[in-house]
């Protein structure tokens, strides 16, 4: 596996390692929290890190053996999919007050997305390195 491959594997590991643990304690910060100025219950950010949890070990998986990098790379380009959604979703559109900007939702997305694409990128290319 290339190395630039394995490496950004193993920072999408330790990116959605600090997202649980950011979820865990409830720390509403952007980029590990993506809907990180809405109503929460603790309960739900704790179920979170938990499932989140499932992202670290795919993408480690992934950086160890090549024939995982398709189904990380799936997820995460569903989990770009599946934020766009909610973003424009009434659900959202509720919670929030008047005047208040979806752009930080959306830079999150299109963070999301661009690690999906590097990823993809890299991974097609692997057979000409």
């Amino acid at each position: 596996m290339p190395r630039l491959l394995r490496f950004g594997l193993l920072a999408c590991a330790a990116y959605f390692v600090c997202m649980a643990i950011a979820h865990f304690f409830g720390i509403k910060v952007p980029i590990l929290f993506v809907y990180y100025d809405t109503p929460f219950y603790a309960y739900q950010d704790k179920i979170i890190s938990f499932a989140v949890l499932s992202y670290v070990g795919l993408f480690y998986a992934a950086s160890r053996d090549i024939k995982v990098v398709p189904i990380a790379l799936a997820v995460l380009g569903l989990t770009a999919l599946g934020l766009a959604s909610v973003n424009t979703s009434d659900a959202l559109a509720s919670v929030l007050t008047e005047g208040q900007s979806v752009w930080p939702y959306w830079a999150q997305t299109g963070m999301i997305a661009g690690l999906w694409v590097i990823l993809t990128v890299l991974y097609l290319r692997r057979s000409e390195t």
